[in-house]
């Protein structure tokens, strides 16, 4: 167990020894846990705690109770664990080479990794990239102090801006937007997570903080609440400009009341999350992770959990796939479930 979760966070590594105390508690006889593995993002973020309601979701350790009364609507044996990543890019990479079984992604992120294309032109195509699903929509978030004198994107010049860390899709939709803006080469980036981020902008250490990320996110929500924000507006020239570059991202906004003194609707642009699994994972597993995923059990776990959870439903399961083609496992239970023909 210790080569599977070495630099897992804590709550996974106590599921991940639960697990395995289960294991030697049971007969010699009895199936040892296969253990999965899905890259999230970072704390404060939405990828992580989504992540984390999904592995509980999909696991029924050794010895617990499996799609029974009382019991759980995990794949009997597996133990899925979160692990807290960079996000979307270190994600793609950690599934092609095969040091994590699935992960989340943006869904640009998850087209241009597999085909080589867009931002990810000149580089080895990820062709180990599977789909299962969609998940929810995620908007891109430009959060200064309310005091700030920074009112639009242009006023961003000059200014010390996080654009999300090296290696997520945050980073790449940022700069999208501020090169749409006409900064490119204009501001000092910060390569930080949103919760690193607003740590040092509530010390007046930087000045913006841009994120991808499903409103509402818990490092905006804390810090909106304790030090008082504002959310810069998209204009429609900017929101035209990246989706012509970027075709996943359209026209979004974020709601009024989403964080505390955000009394206006605030357009922005969206992205869609999926789930992406790696081509080697065995189609029965992922087969019984898909049905287990879209079983009436889970759906009630995700509805009772983060909000953004409740987004995963069934009937936008199919969306944002891109070029990325099914894998096998989940494609026959959508072809199954009357989903796909």
């Amino acid at each position: 167990m210790t080569t599977i979760t070495r630099g897992l966070p804590r709550r996974a590594l106590l599921a991940a020894a639960a697990a395995a105390g289960l294991a030697f508690a049971a007969p010699a006889s009895a199936q040892a846990p296969q253990f999965f593995r899905i890259g999230t993002g970072a704390a404060g973020g939405t990828y992580y705690p989504v992540g984390g309601m999904i592995a509980n979701a999909i696991s029924c350790p050794p010895g617990a109770p499996c799609r029974e009364a009382g019991g759980t609507a995990g794949v009997p044996n597996l133990v899925a664990v979160a692990q807290a990543t960079q996000g979307s890019v270190q994600n793609v990479n950690l599934i092609q080479s095969g040091a994590a079984e699935s992960g989340f992604s943006q869904s640009d992120v998850a087209h241009w990794a597999f085909t080589g294309s867009g931002l990810f032109e000149g580089r080895p195509k990820l062709d180990r990239l599977r789909f299962i699903a969609h998940l929810f929509g995620e908007q891109l978030h430009a959060v200064v102090r309310r005091d700030s004198p920074v009112q639009r994107l242009e006023d961003l010049r000059g200014k010390r801006v996080v654009v999300g860390l090296q290696a997520s899709g945050a980073r790449i939709g940022s700069e999208l937007v501020l090169e749409a803006a006409g900064l490119r080469g204009a501001y000092t980036p910060e390569f930080l997570s949103a919760q690193q981020g607003v740590e040092r902008m509530q010390d007046r250490g930087l000045d913006a903080v841009l994120q991808v990320v499903a409103a509402p996110a818990a490092a905006f929500t804390e810090f909106c609440s304790r030090a008082g924000c504002r959310l810069l507006p998209f204009s429609d020239a900017q929101i035209q400009a990246v989706s012509q570059r970027a075709p996943f991202y359209s026209r979004g906004v974020i709601a009024k009341g989403t964080y505390e003194g955000v009394t206006e609707d605030v357009p922005t642009l969206s992205v869609g999350a999926v789930w992406l699994v790696g081509a080697q994972v065995p189609d029965t597993l992922v087969y019984e992770i898909t049905k287990s995923l879209w079983s009436d059990t889970t759906r009630s776990l995700l509805q009772r959990g983060h909000v953004r959870a409740r987004d995963i439903v069934a009937e936008t399961a199919l969306q944002g796939r891109g070029e990325v083609p099914f894998h096998p496992g989940a494609e026959r239970f959508y072809r199954e479930a009357g989903m796909l023909r």
